[in-house]
């Protein structure tokens, strides 16, 4: 009898291009924040950016994750930081989870071609058609000063946000 070799699990989700970490250069990139309004990400050009890619509009983990980051605002604000959030969703769903959460940064659409940004920075899941769970900081030169990919389930919190913030403060 010849034993059979066991399959490995494949992960659930693979990104698509490599996951972007400290050192990289960040990724332009022009996205609508509204019907006729886009953000770039160069329009921040000298201050830190915060990328918050996350899978979904109105989904219970994106939800909090978004609230606490806007509730916590302050603390961002006192490093000059920019936060902007980004997925797939479409602007009118992104305008209607931002009034109904009272969202204070702004939620860009990366619809159309679907993913661009989020391949650029390897935080696009191609199997589930969405964003994954993924922080950047990015400093005021353009490079990623700290990037982190979380778990969809898994609402990542704000520490390791603060703490890339506060070393970026104490180099720059």
């Amino acid at each position: 009898m010849v034993a059979k070799k066991k399959r490995q699990a494949k992960p659930r989700h693979k990104t698509t291009q490599r996951f972007l970490r400290a050192g990289d250069k960040a990724p332009d990139f022009s996205l609508n924040s509204t019907p006729d309004q886009k953000v770039s990400l160069h329009d921040f050009h000298g201050q830190p950016v915060v990328l918050v890619f996350y899978p979904a509009d109105w989904s219970p983990v994106c939800t909090d994750q978004l609230s606490l980051y806007n509730e916590i605002m302050s603390e961002f604000k006192k490093y000059n930081a920019e936060i902007l959030g980004i997925s797939v969703d479409g602007i009118w769903s992104h305008l209607a989870f931002a009034k109904d959460r009272k969202l204070t940064f702004p939620l860009l659409t990366d619809f159309e071609p679907k993913g661009r940004a989020a391949k650029m920075y390897g935080a696009y899941k191609e199997s589930a058609g969405e964003s994954a769970r993924a922080l950047f900081v990015i400093d005021a030169k353009g490079k990623v000063a700290w990037s982190h990919l979380s778990p969809d389930g898994i609402n990542p919190g704000a520490d390791g946000i603060l703490s890339a913030l506060e070393n970026l403060s104490k180099t720059e």
